[in-house]
């Protein structure tokens, strides 16, 4: 895989001529999920972003799952070409190793560092795996050695939550920046005006993305509970799943919502472009896989789009992300889940405050032109 910024629309528009050396990023990916991968999308973003900086960033996919000997005989290869160029080496768990033990990451490092190369390491995982299991512990035993191995190894380490909530980060934090994820979406959807007091419509409760599996219950419960609770408070209430998982999560919803008058809509996975425009039409995303932060895409593309954000709060929620229009809630709590999203239903005027605040947090904070800002400051 490999995607260039000169097969982007408006590329050579915005890029002029070729950027000097020094301006010239790689990002380096490991496995892709499917049939979308968050991380990628992200570098999709990101790299026409950074093209206004006047950065040019090239994505390549490490090849691990062809085989480790080979994939570092290509990383090997290709890094000759890099030398005194960033490389920002994109960090998930299980994007380096197929059960979770990253050591591949570490050899990632060395090579270019033999290299000459500058090395960034971007942390969408910022921590170890959760999880009570014996093999969540086990994981745990061997990613925080890894992590700590990997932040010396690399030039710089960029952290998508605050550095406090990096545990296993020593005192020494001089390489360590703190640059919050966008949401995968281009962010150039008008942001309607919403229909106020004396409108008929259902008020629309917009939920992106499911996390699936063990979870999925659980969270098709929380949601089912909150949208009951406000539909018998507030009026109205029409239900948009969209996203990863929204297929496979509609027939317990539609089987919870039976009978009781709330309309549900379900798209799966669509294109930035239209999951833009369906969640910019809605009036609140409700958020309950697990506690909203700075690296939760699919809660920030709420922000992105204007809307008021009604999440589970947990230790990583903070700013920026509470300097947007943010109700937060404890984790697990559905009886304060559903009173905040019958509030922000019910009171226009609340309503509209917490729209204007999360449409300020997508200018400072959220929006790509902002995060290409803080890497271009980084990287200098």
């Amino acid at each position: 895989m490999l995607v260039t910024t000169a097969s982007l629309p408006g590329a050579g528009s915005l890029a002029g001529e070729k950027p000097a050396m020094g301006t010239r990023l790689v990002a380096l990916l490991g496995k892709l999920e499917t049939p979308t991968d968050g991380v990628e999308d992200y570098c999709h973003w990101l790299s026409r972003a950074l093209l206004k900086t006047g950065w040019e960033l090239e994505c390549l996919q490490f090849p691990w799952p062809q085989g480790w000997f080979a994939a570092f005989a290509w990383l090997w290869r290709h890094s000759r070409d890099w030398r005194g160029r960033w490389v920002l080496v994109q960090y998930t768990a299980f994007s380096w190793s197929r059960h979770g033990f990253t050591f591949g990451l570490l050899a990632v490092l060395w090579i270019l560092r033999r290299r000459g190369v500058r090395s960034a390491l971007v942390l969408h995982d910022p921590g170890p795996c959760a999880g009570q299991r014996w093999i969540d512990g086990l994981r745990r035993r061997v990613q925080v050695p890894v992590l700590r191995a990997a932040y010396r190894l690399s030039d710089r380490s960029i952290f998508t939550v605050d550095l406090e909530n990096a545990s296993w980060l020593s005192a020494n934090r001089a390489k360590a920046v703190f640059i919050p994820v966008g949401a995968n979406l281009p962010g150039t959807s008008p942001i309607a005006l919403k229909a106020g007091a004396g409108s008929n419509r259902p008020k629309e409760v917009a939920v992106y993305c499911l996390t699936g599996g063990v979870h999925a219950q659980r969270e098709a419960e929380a949601i089912a509970y909150a949208v009951l609770r406000a539909a018998g408070e507030a009026g109205p209430v029409r239900l948009v799943l969209l996203g990863r998982n929204a297929i496979t999560g509609e027939a317990p919803l539609r089987a919870a919502l039976a009978g009781s008058g709330v309309e549900v809509e379900v798209h799966g996975v669509l294109p930035a472009e239209a999951v833009e425009q369906r969640l910019s039409q809605a009036d609140v995303l409700l958020f309950v896989r697990g506690g909203i932060s700075s690296r939760r895409g699919s809660a920030i593309a709420g922000i992105v789009c204007g809307l008021p954000v009604v999440a589970y709060s947990w230790r990583e929620t903070g700013p920026p992300v509470t300097e947007a229009g943010v109700v937060l809630v404890p984790s697990g709590d559905r009886e304060a889940l559903a009173g905040a999203l019958t509030r922000v239903l019910a009171d226009d005027a609340f309503r509209a405050h917490l729209r204007r605040r999360s449409l300020g947090a997508r200018e400072r904070y959220f929006s790509w032109e902002a995060i290409a800002a803080k890497y271009a400051e980084a990287l200098r």
